[in-house]
């Protein structure tokens, strides 16, 4: 393209650099630093400049942070901070430039301090079109006085002086022209779609439960819950089988059980922390079930004020030497047992979620359950849409 100009090809250039544009942005961009630089070394590039700008104002450490910067050519730099979409902190433009500057003017002291009034000229000559594009009203007082001052003869007398009068009386006009502020875009980040923590219960319902834990007279709000409630079974995900909860809750202390009873708003459930673990006792003769309680002093059974159900009910326990059955047989899928079948959820591998409390108040202290569930006052039976069981650890 340089060539074609050099030739007067004005229209081969043209379309040269609408193809590189249109269907070679990939290939700019791997060689973005030198196409940024050839680019500039004619001003009939207007299109491809135009489209490195506009890369570099986004993303501008791309440039000002690269080695090359110190030797790129003046008008690339104008340009760029010209831009009031320049993505960059004013003072960094200011320090960037000032080293640009001192670059091209290899014989200068290091030190401003020991600087003569020709070093400052020089400088302010080689930056004499970079000079009226920086922001200086933007600066705060504490940059200009750190950064600017010691580099104040480069600058207009006049300008130099409406700076510090700004700053002593802000509302004070001034003459020197005051650029706005750059256009700095605030990253709008993806909307974050979060699985909610439970499928069962609320956050409320949470705090309740955890105020329960520890035996608080009044309910935790949701800002002061202690406890974070750590999934470790969902039934709808994970199954509705023992080997399931078997391989995931066996020994795990500390966790609540919920379930969602289907055609209800009903949401029962309780609190073990000493957990279930398998104890392989095999079953007496003749015997239906079989047994293997441990004892416990905190555990509770629990309905939750959901929808229809007006209160919670907290049921703790009374008999804690029969708090929660750990054992584990072939002849029946009963993982879940609080108390003698006080609450009990079987589970089973053709997902029959059958479940059933018993009104017996010597375990636990209350039913859970309306009291026209049960069958003769004693057992009520219900399914479950869901069942989940958190570990509660503190946050």
């Amino acid at each position: 393209m340089l060539i074609a100009y050099k030739f007067l090809l004005e229209e081969l250039a043209k379309y040269l650099e609408t193809y590189l544009i249109e269907t070679e942005a990939h290939w700019l961009r791997l060689h973005f630093i030198n196409v940024y630089q050839k680019s500039f070394q004619n001003n009939e590039l207007q299109e491809l400049q135009k489209w490195c700008n506009d890369i570099v104002a986004k993303y501008p450490k791309s440039i000002f942070d690269s080695e090359d910067f110190l030797s790129f050519q003046e008008n690339a730099l104008v340009s760029l901070i010209s831009r009031d979409d320049l993505q960059m902190e004013e003072l960094k433009i200011w320090n960037r430039v000032i080293e640009w500057g001192i670059a091209q003017n290899p014989g200068l002291p290091s030190d401003p301090k020991n600087w003569s009034n020709e070093n400052f000229l020089a400088l302010k000559t080689t930056l004499q079109n970079c000079l009226p594009h920086i922001r200086y009203f933007q600066m705060s007082s504490d940059e200009v006085i750190d950064n600017v001052q010691p580099y104040q003869q480069i600058l207009e007398k006049n300008l130099w002086d409406d700076i510090t009068r700004k700053f002593m009386s802000p509302n004070r006009q001034v003459s020197s022209t005051i650029l706005p502020p750059r256009k700095i875009l605030t990253p709008t980040l993806p909307t974050r779609i979060t699985e909610p923590f439970s499928t069962v219960i609320s956050e409320i319902h949470a705090a309740e439960i955890a105020s329960w834990i520890d035996k608080k007279v009044n309910t935790y709000s949701l800002t002061n819950n202690p406890y974070e409630f750590k999934l470790l079974l969902r039934g709808t995900r994970d199954g509705f089988t023992p080997g399931t909860f078997w391989n995931l809750c066996d020994g795990q202390k500390n966790v609540v059980v919920v379930m969602k009873v289907k055609g209800t708003d009903e949401i029962l459930g309780g609190y073990n922390p000493i957990g279930w673990c398998k104890v392989y006792e095999p079953k007496p003769v003749n015997a239906s079930y079989h047994y293997h309680f441990r004892k416990c002093n905190d555990s509770f059974i629990f309905s939750l004020k959901n929808g229809n159900v007006q209160n919670s009910i907290l049921s703790r326990v009374n008999q804690t030497q029969y708090s929660v059955d750990s054992a584990i047989q072939c002849s029946h899928s009963h993982c879940i047992i609080f108390g003698y079948g006080t609450l009990t959820m079987g589970i089973s591998p053709n997902q029959d979620k059958g479940c059933w409390t018993y009104n017996d108040v010597t375990t636990y202290g209350k039913p859970i359950r309306n009291g026209s569930t049960y069958i003769d006052g004693k057992t009520s039976y219900f399914s479950v849409e869901e069942y989940e069981i958190f570990q509660i650890n503190k946050k």
